[in-house]
């Protein structure tokens, strides 16, 4: 991977960039149009979204006014758990495309895996066949849920999108989606902020001339896993594009996985009530 616009090919063939923009808990108008259209200006062309960040309209006003054809940006959104289910999926997919004023998808994820899973899929499923949707996935899904989907569907999923950073790896489950072809997506990959209290990334980031940041969002790039870091503030939003003229070493990659504990900072994906 060369730059921003370097693409992971996922199982379908289709193409996405390795690096997104997130608006997770962007939710105000304004700041989310402002904060899409300054990474869209700074050469970011993947924008994740869900119906649940209540920001899809303000993503869809971004994309509109930036004057980037549609087909050059990659846009994922997600079914919320309350909207599970065959028909009320079907229905939550014309929502969301409403809100973002677009006339298809690029990605549409199952956010939380929940007991409606398969009837959810064949719904996704249906989607994609009807070319409303380029590719199909989920979201923060262990191995036993994929393997509920891949022994009762016809589609595996292209991607899997996870908490995923150096306290909390994810290595058997990057195991597993590879091993079935499922790009692995990271949420969270600065710990929700709590990266910046690492001595060992503060170390590497003096030695590389780096952000902490950039050290964390190189590490998962190097494993192969795709990032969608989010800020709204314009020196960050261009800050944590520069990954792509530095290289972790082995030794580099070892101090980092010293940090490995296997703690999550979100919820576990068993336990949700939400």
């Amino acid at each position: 991977m060369k730059n921003l616009k370097s693409c992971a090919v996922l199982n379908n063939g289709i193409e996405m960039p390795w690096v997104g923009f997130g608006t997770f808990k962007v939710e105000d108008g304004k700041v989310t149009k402002d904060a899409v259209k300054e990474a869209l200006k700074a050469g970011y062309r993947h924008i994740d979204t869900a119906m649940i960040y209540g920001n899809e309209s303000s993503v869809g006003d971004a994309i509109k006014e930036s004057d980037i054809p549609r087909e050059d940006i990659f846009v994922t959104t997600k079914v919320w758990n309350s909207d599970q289910g065959y028909e009320s999926t079907l229905k939550a997919f014309e929502d969301s495309l409403d809100r973002l004023g677009l006339d298809y998808l690029d990605l549409y994820l199952i956010h939380w895996p929940k007991d409606k899973n398969l009837e959810t899929w064949k719904a996704l499923e249906k989607l994609y066949r009807e070319e409303k949707i380029r590719a199909i996935g989920v979201s923060n899904f262990k191995i036993h849920h994929l393997e509920a989907i891949k022994n009762n569907s016809d589609i595996i999923p292209v991607v899997n999108q996870v908490e995923c950073h150096p306290q909390f790896p994810q290595d058997e489950l990057k195991e597993y989606c590879e091993e079935n072809g499922i790009r692995l997506e990271a949420w969270g990959p600065l710990m929700q902020g709590q990266i910046f209290d690492k001595p060992v990334m503060k170390e590497l980031a003096e030695k590389h001339d780096k952000t902490v940041a950039q050290i964390a969002l190189r590490w998962q790039l190097q494993r192969g896993v795709i990032v969608i870091p989010k800020s709204v503030t314009p020196e960050r939003i261009h800050s944590n594009t520069e990954l792509f003229d530095f290289e972790l070493t082995d030794v580099d990659l070892k101090k980092i996985a010293t940090l490995n504990t296997e703690e999550r900072i979100g919820p576990d994906p068993d336990e949700i009530t939400f």
